[in-house]
């Protein structure tokens, strides 16, 4: 018998209908190699029954409740608001269930921290669904900054922006956890971090609020010791942008594509000067599959996954302090407190 064919799977179960898990979660954990999705749950009976029935799906519950009740299920997938990521995860949790979490992890570092704590009570896999991060062209990216092919890093701009079409959108709610830079400022924020390999000490930041009181748009500057400065932008009102840049003494890295490259393969264009760019090309890759992958491996075999909790709650400790510079117009700040 084959390796392959004795590999336990992970069995998952999914809360809620939503669309990131319909497109792109959902259909990668049925794609793994260890892992099965055979259940979704909605507070809504028939809605879970149909989404069941078009996404293969063999089985459905109509709370979150009985999902995590179900003997059946190993892990969740939880993709809810944001401000549901913390209760729902907890209880998951709490229920023996691994905890697979949509990004932003929580609404602030506190939540982040007690679910971790849960996870580490109850002996189960709390992650982060920071999907981007599993591409091999971001270990690339890093490999090349750190062995200096852009000589000393000094600068890295980000952006991630996008028009919402519609007014009701649950980015535009406060009380769910809106706002642009909770939801793609927050990649912004973590490329800045991870190429930095550091925390940063100071924050700046400006906001254009929507009338519901989220940020519909937040510039922010990071300053990390020894110079380095990060300049990030999101927004819920201008056009795609989605691009990463990565400034050193001796020449630059631009990304497109940069959180969500498709599963093509996609290129590295390093520049020096007025030399021709440097092309890296990099295999196409499902960044989903590797991010569920690796979670279940993780969990299978009880091994700590590559971003944990706390990784998760340093993001949040930024986000928090550019939203305390964002409400005092602009105003510097330390980036911790």
């Amino acid at each position: 018998m084959t390796e392959s064919a004795v590999q336990p799977k992970l069995r998952w179960g999914v809360i809620s209908t939503a669309n990131i898990g319909r497109i792109a979660v959902n259909p990668a954990i049925q794609a793994s190699r260890n892992g099965e999705l055979l259940a979704v749950a909605s507070r809504d009976s028939q809605r879970a029954r149909e989404f069941a029935g078009r996404s293969a799906i063999p089985r459905y519950h109509g709370s979150y409740e009985a999902l995590l009740e179900d003997d059946g299920i190993d892990a969740i997938y939880n993709p809810l608001p944001n401000s549901l990521h913390r209760e729902w995860s907890i209880r998951a949790a709490e229920q023996g269930k691994h905890v697979l979490c949509e990004k932003p992890l929580a609404l602030d570092a506190a939540e982040c921290r007690e679910m971790e704590a849960a996870a580490a009570a109850n002996g189960v896999t709390l992650m982060e669904a920071f999907m981007y991060r599993f591409h091999p062209r971001i270990d690339q990216v890093l490999k090349l900054v750190r062995r200096g092919a852009i000589g000393e890093l000094r600068l890295i701009r980000s952006a991630f922006t996008f028009r919402l079409t519609r007014p009701d959108n649950i980015r535009l709610r406060p009380e769910l956890g809106g706002g642009a830079l909770m939801d793609v400022g927050c990649y912004c924020v973590n490329i800045s971090r991870t190429v930095a390999a550091a925390e940063p000490v100071e924050v700046q930041a400006f906001a254009r609020w929507a009338p519901t009181g989220v940020d519909q748009q937040l510039t922010g500057t990071l300053l990390f010791d020894k110079g380095v400065v990060a300049q990030l932008d999101c927004a819920l009102d201008i056009e795609r942008r989605e691009t990463v840049e990565i400034v050193g003494t001796d020449g630059l890295i631009e990304l497109s594509s940069a959180f969500l490259p498709g599963a093509a393969d996609v290129q590295i264009r390093e520049i020096h000067g007025r030399e021709a760019p440097v092309l890296h090309t990099v295999p196409g890759a499902d960044q989903y599959r590797l991010m569920v992958e690796h979670f279940a491996d993780a969990a299978l075999r009880n091994l700590p996954v590559r971003y944990p909790a706390a990784e998760a709650a340093a993001n949040m400790r930024v986000i928090e302090a550019l939203y305390r510079a964002a409400r005092q117009n602009g105003t510097p700040l330390a980036a911790a407190g």
